[in-house]
């Protein structure tokens, strides 16, 4: 057993963050067949389990008093080998580690999220950050941050950039009927970093009588309360459909007239490139990675300016032609994001970290 994945990301909801180590493990299994993944005996989705091989190890089930304690005395038990974390967080008495932060929002922002979430966050992975042996991120934005707020080294960072699920890469699946008439979607948490209010706010001012609002997504305790009911007051149009499967969410991404992600902070994006993999056009923010991301293939606005994202949805709605590029440039631009190339990144640091220490110890 020289590579652990720390996978207690799988006894918690899918969110991007879990989509992110669900999509490099699948790749990586592929690549590095005997690497052993380890969960608390919480898992909540048993099929993804059994197909990775997890091996769920410990006594305790409570994720966190797991992940710091129990998996690194079983990891000590066994050598020491190395551990990759890849959801922000890693036990921080344990110094063999590949560390994955994936943004430092909770730390930049923290009044977006819960108090309990932040102060967690902000406790424990500064700590891991400073002991891992290396760090894994998702965009250079994101490296920029862990180089400015935690003074890690450039050279102790790699970026290793997400993609998107195998529902949805090109070519999509055939298009199912649109029940929904004209609409406008987006797709994301309920968090207040996602900008959902200035989003409903600059949809209103568009005064589309014959277009929804469709906003996919389910709040989530770790997000500090939105002001989102009153912004959206007793307008019909404005639709929250709480949680949809992927087959239904490709075929909401494909009768879209827009996906609008108006975000103010991302790490990375993969909603975006989800909507490019299925054939719809995309509004996205000025901001932090999504120019990174998204290149040549979508409108940018002003997340902070109700206007700049009106006039955006507004060219997109009107204009046929620039529909049609749009999407011809998002099928190149998703080309340019693959899990397997992703997961090699992983392999090669992977190995080259155990070289590393197979040389010191000779």
């Amino acid at each position: 057993m020289d590579v652990v994945v720390n996978a207690r990301f799988l006894t918690q909801p899918i969110t991007g963050t879990q989509r992110f180590a669900i999509e490099l493990c699948r790749e990586l299994k592929k690549i590095r067949p005997e690497i052993v993944l380890m969960a608390p005996d919480n898992i909540i989705h048993p099929s993804i389990a059994e197909e990775l091989d997890v091996q769920v190890v410990g006594r305790i089930k409570k994720g966190i008093v797991w992940e710091q304690v129990e998996l690194p005395l079983i990891l000590r038990r066994n050598g020491n080998p190395l551990l990759v974390n890849l959801c922000n967080l890693a036990p921080i008495l344990y110094s063999n580690n590949i560390v994955t932060i994936l943004d430092l929002s909770f730390h930049i922002h923290p009044e977006w999220f819960s108090r309990q979430f932040s102060t967690l966050y902000n406790f424990f992975i500064p700590k891991a950050a400073a002991r891992a042996r290396h760090i894994v991120t998702i965009s250079e934005s994101s490296k920029q941050d862990i180089i400015k707020y935690f003074g890690v080294k450039p050279s102790s960072i790699d970026i290793i950039y997400p993609s998107v699920s195998r529902e949805f890469e090109i070519p999509c699946v055939k298009k199912s009927v649109n029940s929904n008439g004209k609409y406008v979607l987006a797709v994301s948490s309920i968090d207040p970093r996602k900008n959902f209010i200035g989003l409903i706010k600059a949809f209103k001012a568009c005064n589309l009588d014959d277009t929804k609002l469709l906003i996919v997504g389910s709040e989530h305790k770790v997000f500090a309360n939105n002001d989102i009911k009153s912004a959206v007051g007793d307008d019909k149009r404005i639709v929250f459909t709480g949680y949809v499967t992927d087959e239904e969410l490709v075929s909401l991404y494909q009768h879209a007239l827009v996906f609008a992600y108006p975000s103010f902070f991302e790490g990375f994006g993969i909603p975006p490139l989800e909507a490019m993999a299925c054939g719809c056009p995309t509004l996205v923010s000025n901001t932090t990675s999504l120019p990174e991301v998204c290149g040549d293939a979508s409108v940018y606005v002003d997340p902070y300016d109700t206007d700049s994202i009106r006039d955006g949805l507004m060219s997109i709605i009107g204009d046929v032609a620039l529909r049609n590029q749009l999407v011809a440039k998002g099928y190149k631009q998703i080309k340019k994001f693959s899990w397997k190339q992703s997961a090699e990144q992983v392999n090669l640091l992977v190995d080259h970290l155990n070289k590393k220490s197979y040389e010191v110890n000779s």
